[in-house]
């Protein structure tokens, strides 16, 4: 008979009777009110407390329900029902998936849980304690899903001081371990400050407010720990106890997750942008070397920024290239729109490059006497780079991966120039990176996901402007007498921004890319994103245009 109630319990627990609630009274799809991504008051604000109220009340009679048919047998076995119910909630059979997929964390099927155990024999005092310290946290914190985890918690300590069964004290336990766990977004959230408490307003779109989301990745293990939720790991790996290959590991299993926000960007119509900063965590080989799970993960990301509000998200540094350079991303998240950012950066690259030329000149050396080189060659934004210093030195190496390309690209722009009447200058089409020694010059816009670029590699006094993500220079060329090293695609949004991560660009700037994004967001004008490897001069030439009037400024 008790086999059979557990297994009852456990079916309990597995209906999504608050999705089936809101489906029903509202139409809309719970998980874009979702509070596990958006908040307690936000999901109030979304869906109608009436509602929302409903599917909580719901989920509460399942806890106290399943509970009340386990404490018929004692205080232990409702205890135990108490483990089983929550579980059901979490992992449902397939039957019951969908709704499982777009469920909450189950602060009301917590809540039932502790009316269930006092009606099953919990004493009066221990049941206010449980209800008051939820209750306190609540108020002091305004975290609903802190609040939420003190309940497990205070029952657990609780319950280890009553008289019940060895196996109740564990299911105890065990309810607490699994709550924290079903949290764990949450309490990184939270040490991150990104948490939505009670009380704050709902960053979603409107006449006033654009919301984007944005992935990145780390570009290094270190970059791996800017996170708090994963801080508490770097001594370990600092000395070795965590080794490397742990660390990738478990990045692989973790699927994306919202680590920051950008905001106070403001646009000179007055309107703000916010964006979210989502990361699955993986390096850039990683990204590079299993493709089918970066595929996989960006499309999670892209879904998460749909679930967080937002009508555009773009992939950033190595993200870009996944999938087609997103196209792929976009047929299988049709509902938001996914951008590379391959425009924008083209247009950043196209206004600094007269401003580094100028400045080249003017630091008294002739350009057209000048070796220049463009490595990268093969790309699109290194190509185009090279398009425009073509007719303004000397001689022009290009470094690519593919010679039979290289040599089409040459002798392309080759017939270009001379079809236009532009002078001609030596072109060398090389797959040795050794060649850029004897260049002045170098233009780099590579997605190596390590440095390519050593002092080995130049000599003294050569300017280089580094369009990589990650750079494709390293630090140590820097030292390098009179080198000038000068970080490409690096953008200044309106206003005054903020962040809590740090994105390697500098202080109040962001990626083109990113800019991009919010751009797209702000105009709306979906039918410029950049997807695929292809990218048409109206769309550079439309988010040169609109950044300009919208207060974006390039940094050069």
């Amino acid at each position: 008979m008790i086999l059979v109630l557990t297994i009852l319990a456990y079916l309990i627990g597995s209906l999504p009777l608050g999705y089936w609630a809101i489906r029903g009274l509202t139409g809309q799809d719970p998980r874009l009110a979702s509070a596990y991504n958006l908040g307690l008051e936000n999901t109030l604000k979304l869906l109608g407390t009436g509602p929302a109220l409903l599917a909580w009340g719901l989920d509460f009679l399942k806890g106290l329900l399943a509970v009340w048919i386990g404490g018929q047998f004692g205080l232990s076995w409702a205890v135990i029902f108490a483990l089983v119910v929550y579980l059901g909630h979490l992992y449902p059979p397939r039957l019951f998936a969908e709704g499982a997929l777009l469920r909450g964390r189950g602060a009301g099927v917590l809540v039932g849980i502790v009316f269930g155990l006092y009606l099953s024999g919990l004493p009066y005092l221990l049941t206010l304690v449980v209800l008051l310290v939820a209750g306190v946290g609540l108020f002091l914190s305004r975290y609903g899903s802190l609040a939420a985890m003190y309940i497990p918690a205070t029952l657990a300590l609780l319950l280890t001081l009553e008289p019940i069964s060895g196996w109740a004290r564990l299911a105890a336990w065990v309810l607490l371990f699994m709550t924290v766990w079903r949290y764990k977004e949450n309490i990184g959230r939270m040490l991150e400050g990104t948490e939505p408490r009670l009380g704050e307003p709902l960053p979603l779109p409107s006449d006033k407010q654009v919301v984007c989301a944005f992935m990145i990745h780390p570009l290094t293990v270190e970059d791996f720990f800017q996170s708090p939720r994963f801080r508490w790991a770097r001594p370990l790996v600092n000395r070795g106890i965590i080794g490397q290959n742990l660390v990738e590991n478990f990045a692989e299993a973790l699927r994306p997750m919202k680590v920051g926000e950008l905001r106070g960007v403001k646009t000179s119509d007055g309107r703000e942008i916010r964006c979210h900063l989502l990361s699955a965590p993986l390096l850039p080989h990683q990204i590079s070397s299993k493709p089918e799970l970066a595929i996989r993960r960006a499309i999670q990301g892209a879904r998460l920024a749909q679930e967080l509000g937002c009508t555009v998200v773009g992939l950033g540094a190595f993200w870009s290239v996944v999938g087609d350079k997103g196209r792929i991303v976009q047929e299988a998240v049709p509902d938001i729109q996914v951008t590379n950012g391959g425009a924008y950066t083209a247009g950043t690259v196209r206004a600094a490059i007269p401003g580094i030329l100028a400045h080249f000149e003017h630091s008294g050396r002739k350009l057209s006497d000048a070796t220049a080189a463009v490595v990268g060659a093969n790309g699109v934004v290194a190509f185009g780079i090279a398009r425009q210093v073509a007719p303004l030195v000397g001689k022009l190496i290009l470094v690519g991966r593919n010679m039979e390309r290289l040599e089409k690209s040459a002798a392309t722009l080759e017939q270009n120039l001379e079809r236009k009447g532009q002078p001609v200058p030596e072109l060398v089409a090389t797959l040795e990176i050794s060649a850029i020694k004897e260049a002045d010059l170098i233009f780099t816009a590579t997605s190596d996901p390590a440095s390519i670029i050593f002092p080995e590699h130049i000599k003294p006094g050569v300017w280089i402007y580094d369009e990589g993500v990650p750079p494709d220079v390293d630090e140590s060329v820097k030292g390098v007498q009179g080198v000038r090293v000068i970080p490409g695609g690096v953008v200044r949004p309106p206003g005054a921004m903020t962040g809590n991560i740090n994105l390697h660009f500098g202080q109040g700037t962001v990626p083109a890319c990113l800019a991009e994004t919010m751009i797209l967001a702000a105009e709306k004008a979906y039918e410029r994103k950049s997807l695929g490897g292809e990218t048409k001069s109206e769309n550079i030439q439309f988010f040169v245009e609109r950044a300009e009037a919208l207060g974006f400024r390039v940094v050069d």
